[in-house]
């Protein structure tokens, strides 16, 4: 037996799902059937292509009652939020809703002898790798442009949230999408490299950190291969002045709590003008100290665990470092 990849519930620590990793030589055919099928995919009328997508999307929504309580199972995300499906709809949605003046030529002139135009083709093979704290919206965010512009796609999830990838292939192969054409895949991080290396894909996309990224510029490095990296971040908020206060605390320790901070966009710092700030404190104490952390499954959980106990380490780890350097504590903080 190859590689296992392992799914740890960080609600109680138990192994909530599994799956082999494909070997090397079974991912080379998976690509090389991607490869194969992507000339006819492509060359289905756009409104077609749009149509299957929008119907995969559709048959997504149609899991939802099942996805939302095996997301927080997988990553820790409460039950009373409702899972993805509103955002993922609306992405998708978007995407489709552009797509024929997006995909149109670009007239550049005509005279007498040329015809000038920009000719928008698909890259080809697309390698989709998404993360596992928006696991539906960041995927649909390439998967549905790629597929719609007539490109075959696989997609590589993480192994937090390892049943997402199935249950968008399943949900668009019963929609009408070719099973070669959008394809869930199991790698280790090993086999993604090398065949990045080897112009398995002609495009590949990663939402996650910047170490990830940093392993995928290295696997393309010489391959000319196109990359889309969305990695971390560190995002402030600014309170100034003359801000609505009440509106300010809310949206701000609401961006930085919510999916328990685990948000590519979370508010991470902020700033505030020294009139506001002993009321912004105390506002925001308030809000936090509100919320009801626990099991995710339970209905009146707002915050459920971390996706992994590294992850909880870590921030107890940075609250410990900061209070060393002379930061105050306003919320007690919760026993190991």
């Amino acid at each position: 037996m190859g590689h296992i990849l392992t799914c740890i519930s960080p609600i109680d620590g138990s192994v909530f799902a599994q799956r082999e990793a494909l070997s090397f030589d079974a991912a080379t055919q998976a690509a090389k059937r991607a490869r194969a099928a992507q000339p006819g995919w492509a060359a289905r009328p756009l409104q077609e292509r749009i149509d299957l997508v929008m119907a995969g999307v559709a048959a997504v929504g149609e899991m939802n009652d099942e996805i939302v309580p095996e997301l927080a199972q997988m990553m820790g995300r409460p039950v009373r939020y409702g899972g993805e499906f509103s955002g993922f709809e609306e992405r998708a949605s978007h995407m489709a809703s552009i797509a024929r003046e997006a995909l149109a030529d670009i007239a550049v002139g005509d005279d007498s002898a040329f015809k000038r135009y920009i000719k928008r083709v698909p890259h080809g093979v697309v390698l989709v790798v998404a993360p596992w704290n928006y696991p539906y919206m960041t995927a649909i965010n390439t998967v549905a442009p790629a597929l719609i512009a007539g490109n075959t796609v696989l997609l590589k999830h993480a192994t937090q949230t390892l049943l997402v990838g199935e249950r968008m292939a399943q949900a668009f192969h019963h929609a009408g999408v070719p099973t070669d054409v959008f394809q869930n895949v199991f790698f280790d991080h090993d086999t993604t490299s090398r065949l990045i290396a080897e112009r398995a894909f002609n495009f590949v996309n990663f939402t996650g950190s910047v170490s990830g990224g940093r392993a995928m510029e290295q696997a393309a490095a010489g391959t000319f291969t196109g990359l889309g990296l969305e990695l971390g971040g560190k995002d402030p908020g600014y309170v100034m002045e003359d801000a609505d206060l009440d509106t300010a605390v809310d949206t701000l320790i609401g961006a930085a709590m919510f999916n328990s901070g685990q948000c590519c966009c979370g508010i991470e710092r902020i700033y505030v003008h020294d009139s506001l700030f002993d009321t912004f404190v105390e506002k925001a104490v308030a809000i936090v100290e509100a919320y009801k952390l626990g099991n995710p499954l339970a209905p009146g959980t707002d915050i459920g665990p971390m996706a992994h106990t590294r992850f909880a380490k870590e921030v107890r780890a940075q609250i410990n470092e900061a209070v060393a350097a002379g930061a105050k504590t306003h919320i007690t903080p919760k026993p190991e």
